[in-house]
């Protein structure tokens, strides 16, 4: 029972979080919505910002399995796996749920770049940097560690405008750009 308890609060912190904002929910709210008790939430977490460590962990996780299994799907060859990154986060951007980044979000929300939830952030785009780095470096570049950087700027730009423009738009363009980089 305590672990449904705790994947049930993980998951509605999770979409209210992503959907609202970290700072837009209370605890209050969150036990409404998981109907989950008090002595509860506080034996699977010891705050609210512990929660916010243990969703943005998990999230982690599953939106990188998501990401290389979507790329998988896409190339046919290692050489295409660079550019298949955006192909994957243009359908990604074209979902109506769609509201950015959670990681970008959070690292705007909670500022301090010493706090816990900034770091899983933070640590999360790192992780992106070395998968693409990964890419790259099955596609033969010699200069994958630098490409990589650009790409993680190409994708975090695409991220934010695709919320700005509210289309998938943004995926496109930025691996177009990201194609001229590869030549």
């Amino acid at each position: 029972m305590a672990t449904q308890a705790r994947q049930r609060l993980l998951t509605t912190a999770e979409d209210l979080f992503y959907a609202e904002g970290i700072r837009a929910v209370g605890v209050d709210r969150l036990l409404q919505e998981s109907g989950v008790g008090r002595a509860s939430f506080y034996r699977h977490f010891a705050s609210k910002d512990d929660l916010v460590v243990a969703v943005l962990e998990d999230r982690d996780r599953r939106w990188l399995d998501w990401l290389r299994e979507s790329v998988e799907a896409r190339a046919a060859t290692p050489g295409e796996a660079p550019l298949a990154v955006f192909d994957a986060l243009a359908e990604r951007f074209a979902r109506k749920d769609f509201r950015g980044c959670a990681f970008i979000n959070t690292m705007i929300e909670v500022a301090d770049r010493d706090s816990a939830a900034h770091r899983v952030a933070d640590r999360h785009k790192r992780r992106v940097i070395e998968y693409l780095g990964e890419l790259l470096t099955a596609a033969g570049r010699s200069d994958a560690e630098e490409l990589a950087g650009e790409f993680a700027l190409l994708v975090d730009g695409a991220i934010v405008t695709a919320v700005r423009e509210g289309t998938p738009d943004a995926a496109r363009r930025a691996g177009a750009i990201a194609g001229r980089l590869l030549k």
